[in-house]
C-alpha cells in the first residue's frame, strides 16, 4: 500500500439491500453493566487474521462461544471463515488449517459480519489480547458494512495477571494460563477453539473476581483501568 494511497477517501461498500436493512436493525451495543457476573452474557470471540499488520492484514475467520449464567452455553457457538480472494497469507495461517482452498470457500464477508453482530447482539466482548482482536474486527467491519464497532471489549491477558498477581508469569500467552490452571483443551491454534479455551480461562477469573469482592462486569473493568494505570506509573 502507497503512501498516498491513505490520503484517498474510503471506498464504501456495496452491500445489497437486505444487507443495509440487517446493517439498520442491529441493536446498540449495551456499556459495561452492574449486573452480577453470572447474569452478563459475554461473547468471548478470537480471530485468525492474514498477518499482524493492523492496518493492512484482514480477518480470515471468526469464532465464538457464549457466556451465560456463569457457564459456558457449547449451544451458542459462532464459526465462520471469510472469503479473501486476493489476500496473501502469512505462512503461520497455515497452522490454523487455513491454507488457500479454505480461504477460497470460505463466506462472503458482509454476510459472515452480520451474522457474527447478530449472533452478539447488546453483549460485551471477551478476547486475549483484546485490542488486537478489537482493532481488527473495527477495521473489517468498516471496509465490509460500512460498521463503527461500539461493543466494548474486555481483556483476558490482562485480567489473568491483575486477579493473579502470585503468578510470576510476565507478558504470558494464552498457552501459558492453560498449562497454569492445568486446563485440559483438546484443540488449539484454531478461531473456535480458542475462544473456548480463553472462555474456560474467564471463567476461572471471574470466580477469582468474586472473591476478591469485584461483582459486576462495571466494576471488573474499572478495577482493570484502575490496575493498568498504576502500571504504567511504575514503569516510568
Amino acid at each position: 500500500m502507497s503512501f498516498l494511497s491513505w490520503l484517498l477517501p474510503r471506498k464504501k461498500p456495496v452491500l445489497s439491500l437486505e444487507q443495509q436493512q440487517r446493517v439498520l436493525q442491529l441493536p446498540p451495543a449495551a456499556g459495561w453493566s452492574d449486573m452480577s457476573l453470572r447474569q452478563q452474557r459475554w461473547v468471548v470471540v478470537d480471530l485468525e487474521t492474514s498477518g499482524l499488520n493492523l492496518n493492512r492484514d484482514q480477518v480470515l475467520s471468526i469464532g465464538a462461544t457464549v457466556i451465560e449464567d456463569g457457564a459456558i452455553d457449547l449451544g451458542q457457538s459462532f464459526e465462520r471463515t471469510l472469503l479473501r480472494a486476493h489476500t496473501p497469507l502469512n505462512p503461520s495461517v497455515l497452522l490454523h488449517g487455513l491454507g488457500p482452498g479454505a480461504i477460497a470457500a470460505g463466506s462472503d464477508p458482509a454476510q459472515a459480519l452480520l451474522d457474527f453482530l447478530a449472533f452478539v447482539g447488546e453483549s460485551p466482548l471477551l478476547a486475549f489480547h483484546a485490542p488486537f482482536d478489537q482493532h481488527m474486527l473495527a477495521r473489517a467491519l468498516k471496509d465490509s458494512l460500512d460498521y463503527r464497532l461500539q461493543h466494548p471489549f474486555m481483556d483476558v491477558a490482562m485480567l489473568a495477571p491483575m486477579l493473579c498477581p502470585q503468578v510470576t508469569q510476565r507478558d504470558a500467552g494464552l498457552d501459558r494460563w492453560i498449562e497454569h490452571f492445568n486446563l485440559q483443551i483438546e484443540n488449539r491454534h484454531n478461531a473456535s477453539a480458542d475462544a473456548l479455551a480463553t472462555a474456560e480461562l474467564a471463567l476461572i477469573l471471574f470466580s477469582r473476581a468474586r472473591a476478591q469482592g469485584i461483582h459486576s462486569p462495571l466494576a471488573l473493568q474499572q478495577r482493570l483501568n484502575q490496575w493498568q494505570r498504576r502500571k504504567q506509573v511504575h514503569s516510568f
